[in-house]
């Protein structure tokens, strides 16, 4: 079983950045891929981007060119770097882990951008 903990949300405003941190722990050696979805209030839950452990990356249309994840082995450690942040990229961002056809998910953390 995989636990994940998320941190590096926070308020923000236009413009700004934020990075997130999602720390894997339990059996991480499971994990094929990692990603970071958000979840605005009243809209659906959607993938802002993933990692594989080849480091293949993939990103939603809105952030491409702003945001970037990337992944550190030893620490078993995800990060979505944002930048150039919008009021719409207001949302709770969670971080998830699949491995095999299980996917665990963190607890989730705020980001807000103040226009």
């Amino acid at each position: 079983q995989v636990q994940l903990v998320e941190s590096g949300g926070g308020l923000v405003q236009d413009g700004g950045s934020l990075r997130l941190s999602c720390a894997a722990s339990g059996n991480t050696f499971s994990v094929r891929a990692m990603a970071w979805y958000r979840q605005a209030p009243g809209k659906q839950r959607e993938l802002v981007a993933s990692i594989t452990d080849s480091g293949t990356t993939r990103y939603a249309g809105s952030v491409k060119g702003r945001f970037t994840i990337s992944r550190d082995n030893a620490k078993n450690t995800v990060y979505l770097q944002m930048n150039s942040l919008k009021p719409d990229d207001t949302a709770v961002y969670s971080c998830a882990a699949v491995a095999g056809y299980v996917t665990t998910w963190g607890q989730g953390t705020q980001v807000t951008v103040s226009s």
